[in-house]
């Protein structure tokens, strides 16, 4: 499940930072479904939504780890070692009605 992370223990409990894609929000962009840092609580869009503010975090922070949070999905995935594990234990609550584009 971990196998092969070197990022795990450093998961954080977080606050998110927006009720949808921080980014987007600002820039009136839409998404198809969101990630939350682990971190730091950045709320950005997935890979296949148009702008990847979730990987574009990432690569301005190098904070390793996101989890599925449209809705929280219980998953884990550590951007540097590029593993994928279980999160469903420990899922980040919506701190509110999180918009819908699709």
């Amino acid at each position: 499940m971990t196998k092969g992370c070197t990022h795990i223990a450093g998961i954080q409990d977080v606050t998110p930072s927006a009720l949808g894609c921080e980014e987007c929000l600002k820039s009136g962009s839409r998404w198809l479904h969101l990630r939350i840092c682990r971190t730091c609580g950045h709320v950005g869009c997935c890979d296949d939504s148009p702008n990847r503010h979730a990987t574009a975090h990432f690569h301005a922070t190098g904070h390793p780890v996101i989890e599925g949070y449209d809705p929280p999905e219980g998953w884990g995935w550590c951007y540097v070692d590029e593993v994928l594990f279980d999160l469903s234990k420990r899922k980040t609550p919506h701190n509110g009605p999180i918009p819908r584009y699709y």
